[in-house]
């Protein structure tokens, strides 16, 4: 496998992992809070459904996007209510949003686009068009740091970016501001944190609202800048992809950003099978290349649930004691 190939291989593993990634640090905010949520399916194909609608509508991605939020938070409300409010299975909720979202989104599309549960095609301002970073085309010939530079950290969409950035992002906020301890300890003993004065209700729907946002965001992506436009059940499981991920990496930002990169990757795979015959000299069947997220999730799921110890007081709703 030659150095350009490798790059290639990276620069699709990077846009395959980005939903993921989102969607990975989603569910780390709702879960420190302590409110499981399998629902990060479900809102992310809504999202990608009203995103791409509203863009077509519109003709601005943005404009989109906020309606893809928009989306995605209003079956965060939903699922905060159930699982907080009226304090009902969490994880009965978050399949009932998943089913919700699956029914609403092609029935919506077929009614408003009569397109068999398609959205029009997307093009121009209806997308987000890759960014050429500064100074990237006079790099593009410099041996080995140009088309890394050029072609890898270059030439992607602002919510690739902003993905990224947000990893960070969510380290500062859990660790290092009140906001983060309050609503981690929230996860780990909502008693204690009631009895300090602070509001176990108002934390956990503010984690379930930012993880609205950031699903609502990696919806945007699907539809707008990995794909030009929505079809059924574009999702294809990344939400619990995603899940996934997050028991690998033990509920923290900077682990989830490795695991999501290492199913991204797998992703990259399946487009670039001449890759793993090169590498291993062997011609590997299609259908076996795509199912290796899929295989990934259940060997994950079995072999480190037992092993990554979530948040003690996760999906138990809290009760106030009077």
């Amino acid at each position: 496998m030659d150095y350009t190939t490798l790059i290639q291989l990276l620069d699709s593993t990077v846009r395959f992992a980005t939903p993921l990634l989102l969607a990975c640090l989603a569910g780390l905010f709702s879960e420190r809070a302590g409110i499981f949520d399998i629902g990060l399916e479900g809102k992310m194909l809504a999202a990608a459904f009203f995103t791409a609608a509203v863009a077509s509508l519109t003709g601005s991605a943005w404009i989109g996007l906020l309606g893809g939020i928009g989306a995605s938070l209003v079956l965060a409300g939903i699922h905060g209510v159930a699982s907080i409010t009226f304090r009902g299975n969490q994880l009965i909720s978050g399949v009932a949003i998943n089913a919700l979202a699956a029914g609403m989104t092609v029935l919506i599309a077929q009614d408003w686009f009569r397109q068999g549960g398609r959205t029009p095609p997307l093009a121009g301002n209806a997308r987000f068009e890759g960014i050429t970073l500064p100074g990237a085309q006079a790099m593009a010939d410099v041996p080995l740091i140009g088309p890394l530079y050029a072609e890898l950290i270059s030439g992607h969409s602002v919510l690739v970016y902003i993905a990224f950035l947000a990893v960070p992002l969510t380290w500062w906020v859990l660790f290092r501001t009140r906001f983060g301890l309050r609503l981690r300890a929230v996860g780990e003993n909502p008693a204690a944190v009631d009895t300090a004065g602070v509001s176990v209700v108002g934390l956990r729907y503010a984690a379930v609202m930012i993880c609205g946002v950031l699903c609502g965001i990696a919806g945007a992506y699907l539809s707008t800048a990995l794909q030009a436009g929505f079809v059924k059940d574009m999702s294809a499981g990344r939400g619990f992809i995603a899940l996934a991920a997050l028991i690998f990496a033990k509920w923290r930002p900077w682990y989830a950003l490795w695991a999501t990169l290492l199913f991204g990757l797998f992703g990259a795979l399946e487009t670039r099978p001449d890759v793993i015959q090169a590498v291993i000299g062997l011609k590997v069947p299609g259908p076996l290349l795509g199912g290796l997220p899929y295989i990934m999730t259940v060997v994950i799921l079995a072999g480190f649930v037992g092993k990554a110890i979530p948040p003690r007081a996760g999906g138990d709703p809290y009760v106030k004691e009077r």
